[in-house]
């Protein structure tokens, strides 16, 4: 990486920065707070150390440091501080000194004590600079794939709730049910929702509790008299949001089960309830028959799904409990919604 190339790449941002940060040290370095002046003298020597630490900042750094080729970088930092001490003691102190300030050897050491501190500082805040960009462009790469894998799950859950309701739309239209243009109706209202209103990091918390009980009511047109379906709401305050499609997987997963390891005796009960400061509740309840049953309740991609997306958008903020006895598959999930998702 050629200086040039390693100079482009500067924003004003940090022009800004460095201008702060050489003012200061000029200011540190040159200033005599004695006599009230400039030492002109240290002016030269600091346009020596700036030059040096321009080199060091924009071409040893990428091209040495940055790709860990410390060796490199080591000598080729001695060597440009060598050449600085060698400009000063050959150049800056017979022209500004009555020969040289310091004519032997120990000379070198008098003038690492100027010179060390002062690159260090110009170096040191380049560096500093570089790693907070970094992690910016970290977090903005790390909130990319975040959004990317969001995105694919979030994907997946439409396929999964429109193959199972097809399958038993199936069924009733087989059976010339009457009640199959309703369930049309009823899973039209569903899709518009998922396909055109969810598409947001976050929708409102109201609108995802109206899906949750169509999408309910749906499924217990199906349930007919083999049991009970029971869909309890506390009122919402305003304003409000949650990441859309997540109670909807528990609820889908306890119709699922219930149905395909029950023929009568079905119970399902569905609770949700949000407090004034964004603790949100949730509960679904759903019998199954374990000696029926062929699939694992607790390890499918519906809940893989769902307890990835938790993990995602709600870490630290939430608890998901998950039981299963001989006879009940329990969940209990409370979700603490934050100011940030509250409009």
């Amino acid at each position: 990486m050629s200086l040039e190339t390693s100079m482009s790449k500067i924003t004003w941002k940090e022009v800004l920065f460095q201008i702060a940060i050489h003012g200061l040290v000029f200011i540190f370095y040159c200033f005599d707070r004695h006599d009230m002046q400039v030492m002109n003298y240290r002016v030269a020597f600091l346009t020596s150390y700036i030059i040096a630490g321009i080199i060091i900042n924009y071409w040893l750094l990428p091209l040495f440091l940055y790709r860990k080729k410390h060796l490199a970088f080591i000598l080729s930092t001695v060597l440009l501080i060598s050449i600085v001490i060698i400009v000063e003691e050959w150049f800056w102190e017979p022209l500004y000194f009555e020969g040289k300030r310091a004519a032997n050897f120990p000379g070198i050491f008098f003038s690492l004590t100027d010179i060390l501190p002062v690159i260090s500082i110009l170096v040191g805040s380049k560096f500093g600079w570089d790693v907070f960009r970094k992690q910016n462009q970290l977090e903005e790469l790390n909130s990319v794939v975040r959004d990317s894998e969001l995105q694919y799950l979030k994907s997946q859950i439409n396929p999964h709730f429109l193959f199972n309701n097809l399958n038993n739309l199936y069924s009733y239209a087989i059976e010339n049910s009457p009640k199959t243009p309703t369930i049309i109706l009823e899973l039209s209202s569903v899709l518009r929702y998922m396909l055109y209103e969810c598409r947001e990091e976050y929708v409102p918390l109201h609108k995802e509790l109206e899906h949750l009980e169509n999408f309910t009511k749906l499924n217990e047109l199906q349930i007919e008299n083999r049991g009970q379906i029971s869909f309890e709401k506390s009122d919402v305050p305003p304003g409000f949001k949650i990441a859309p499609l997540i109670l909807i997987v528990f609820v889908e997963n306890a119709f699922k089960h219930s149905q395909s390891s029950q023929s009568e005796d079905i119970e399902i009960n569905i609770k949700t309830k949000i407090t004034e400061d964004g603790n949100l509740y949730f509960e679904c309840i759903n019998s199954f028959n374990p000696t029926t049953n062929t699939e694992s309740l607790t390890h499918g991609i519906g809940l893989k799904n769902v307890k990835k997306r938790l993990e995602l958008i709600y870490p630290n903020l939430h608890r998901l409990d998950i039981k299963q006895d001989k006879r009940y598959f329990t969940v209990h999930l409370h979700i603490h919604l934050n100011n940030g998702n509250k409009s």
